[in-house]
């Protein structure tokens, strides 16, 4: 009984089904809580016992073969019914499983650094994140709570204000060496820019709306380097090959730990933010108002509430 599946462990199709629905090993390695050439070594792992390409490796990212499509198809509806049993025979006495969806860069940036101090207050539950870019695609049925960016109108759900979205030109230390700082504001235009492509359609701050903001009169050069992931932009950013567009919240523990600097101290403001989504169909409503206690403790100790904008209570 089940001869194809061979010495195909359990490890393997999972690393597979999670790139294969993010579309990225760096994704997948961030859910599963592990490193992107791990992924990568499984993937290759995969097709080597199976004698099939299961991704096409293009310049943007990857994409599903058509034997890795139907392969895909199977292995999710394979783990889900898997997970459904293990459900079933789950008492009350194990750990809970908190399904959290957000975006790519607020899990890395945000959430994981902060994740330890939940995990401490509350040890009889586990966080499983699910990041993507499409806010439209993450309050799928098995989601309890989601931390989405825009303008707090969300079709999917609930959705309640976390802190608005604030940025400012950061860069290495290292490329403003010699330089007296703050640098004037139209310095701008003489860095090499880091872009984050499609940031335009996520409704994100781009570099044409950052100079818009500053009154920077030049348009932005269009720039050498272009990412479509807003961790590999700042990774950039750190090893010095220029500056990037950095997102309060989301670079503050770069920029105390030094390996980040701000070149000028304007800053621009937008009307969105992230926000907490809950689900239209509220599951598990006691586990879901811990975390979203603990979201908001955290948001209080981010200094938002400094600037006089206070939490309004939420109902779950």
């Amino acid at each position: 009984m089940f001869e194809a599946l061979g010495a195909i462990s359990l490890d393997l199709l999972r690393g597979f089904e999670a790139a294969a629905r993010l579309r990225s090993f760096t994704a997948a390695a961030i859910e599963l809580g592990t490193t992107q050439p791990a992924i990568s070594q499984q993937i290759k792992r995969l097709e080597e016992q199976l004698a099939t390409r299961l991704f096409d490796r293009i310049y943007r990212g990857i994409e599903l073969t058509d034997a890795g499509l139907i392969l895909f198809n199977h292995v999710q509806t394979g783990l889900e019914s898997i997970n459904a049993g293990l459900n079933a025979i789950t008492g009350q006495h194990q750990h809970e499983v908190l399904q959290v969806a957000t975006d790519f860069a607020f899990a890395a940036y945000w959430l994981m650094p902060r994740l330890h101090r939940f995990h401490k207050d509350n040890p009889d539950v586990d966080v499983s994140l699910v990041t993507s870019e499409r806010s439209h695609s993450m309050l799928r049925a098995d989601i309890d709570v989601a931390v989405l960016f825009g303008d707090g109108r969300f079709k999917q759900g609930e959705s309640h204000w976390l802190f608005s979205e604030e940025v400012f030109p950061v860069c290495s230390p290292q490329l403003l060496k010699g330089r007296d700082l703050p640098l004037p504001t139209e310095a701008l235009k003489d860095f090499a820019l880091l872009h984050l492509r499609g940031e335009g359609g996520n409704n994100w701050f781009d570099w044409a709306g950052v100079f818009r903001a500053l009154n920077i009169p030049q348009a932005p050069a269009p720039g050498q380097l272009r990412f479509d992931n807003y961790t590999l932009l700042i990774q950039a950013a750190i090893g010095g090959q220029g500056v990037a567009i950095g997102w309060r919240h989301l670079v503050d523990d770069l920029l105390e730990q030094g390996l980040l600097c701000r070149p000028i101290e304007a800053s621009a403001v937008s009307g969105y933010g992230y926000y907490i989504v809950l689900p239209q169909r509220k599951r598990r409503v006691q586990i879901v108002q811990r975390f979203v206690d603990w979201l908001r403790s955290e948001q209080a100790l981010s200094g938002d509430l400094l600037k006089g904008k206070a939490l309004p209570s939420i109902a779950v």
